[in-house]
């Protein structure tokens, strides 16, 4: 196993951007930058023994500080969407950062997807932790949040992410990453003939803006049912409500099970890559690159609508509003922990 450190560029404002190279030389590399928390590459051996890189990514430092689609990137200080840009917590009702038509999404204007984060290796383990303080206030969100993001190549080729924050007053806290797979090869066009099997007998249904209704239905008899293996593009054009809406896929799944188990197992024909989720959880927002910006692309082709799909493992959107929800809160003092792996199979 091995980490490679290079130079990757500096920001707008100066700063040194590092990339991370993490290699477990058994067929998983993965590449982490120190702005934003970025996965920039996801290598693995498919079954010819070729190298496939997995994750749509961008080509420049400079493209990845306007990351329109977040790709790639860790997100908070709240995954997701609040509604209204606004949240009641202790009797006080907190404004935070707008950012999609009157909401906040994915930690408000600037979150964590944009910042530059101290790093420290850690080789016996093949890994990286990545350190930022959100400040009290930052983005409209009440105390100071210490954040901790630790990227692991296991060597039973997984990418394992850990996540842990500690703040001096409550907060809400709801941290994922953003990135978008391939697993045919990131350059490889539409996730179509990809099967997805999602462990959950739920979904949560969503307004025009994305936000859920509060409603909490059963996937039997609709296209969000994945409760057995399927081709992503067998329903993705369905003539149903809630696809139209969004021409897709970008919804919550209520995970079967407590702890650390299995959300969700992804596979490419083409390649023979099978890749498993695990999260501890209580959700996973299924999207299926349904709005991925124009232009985008880190090799010679353009990244179009449906070439990736993102599991994003997290606490419910826009939960405060919804008292049935999982909520996001973390009171002071508290450790926030969630661990998600993404496991590679052959």
């Amino acid at each position: 196993m091995s980490i490679t450190k290079s130079l990757y560029g500096k920001t707008k404002d100066g700063k040194e951007v590092y990339a991370y190279l993490l290699d477990n030389e058994n067929g998983v590399a993965a590449e982490i930058l120190s702005y934003g928390g970025i996965v920039t590459k996801l290598l693995v051996k498919d079954k010819n023994g070729e190298t496939q890189d997995v994750v749509l990514g961008r080509a420049s430092l400079e493209e990845y500080e306007n990351n329109l689609g977040y790709i790639g990137a860790a997100i908070g200080r709240h995954a997701n969407r609040i509604a209204k840009s606004e949240f009641e917590l202790n009797g006080t009702v907190y404004k935070v950062g707008t950012n999609e038509n009157a909401n906040s999404l994915h930690g408000g204007v600037v979150g964590f997807d944009q910042k530059v984060w101290d790093v420290t290796e850690l080789a016996d383990e093949n890994a990286v932790v990545l350190e930022y303080t959100s400040a009290d206030g930052e983005e409209g969100f009440p105390g100071e949040l210490k954040v901790k993001i630790k990227y692991t190549v296991t060597a039973d080729n997984s990418l394992k992410i850990e996540y842990s924050a500690v703040s001096d007053k409550d907060t809400l806290c709801n941290l994922t990453n953003h990135s978008y797979f391939n697993l045919s090869g990131h350059e490889s066009g539409s996730i179509y003939d990809q099967i997805m099997q999602i462990n959950a007998e739920c979904y949560t249904p969503n307004d025009a803006e994305g936000m859920p209704t509060g409603e909490v239905l059963s996937v039997a008899g609709t296209p969000f049912d994945f409760r057995a293996p399927k081709p992503i593009g067998q329903d993705i054009k369905a003539d149903y409500d809630q696809i139209n809406l969004f021409g897709g896929f970008d919804h919550n799944y209520p995970i079967c099970g407590r702890g650390f188990r299995l959300a969700a197992r992804a596979s490419s024909p083409v390649t023979g890559i099978t890749m498993e989720v695990y999260t501890d959880q209580p959700a996973m927002q299924l999207y299926t690159s349904n709005g991925l910006p124009d232009g985008v692309k880190k090799g010679d082709k353009e990244y179009k609508k449906h070439d990736a799909f993102c599991c994003e493992t997290q606490v419910f959107p826009n939960a405060m509003a919804h008292s049935h929800f999982p909520n996001p809160i973390l009171k002071a003092g508290d450790t926030y922990k969630h661990v998600c792996e993404y496991k590679f199979i052959v």
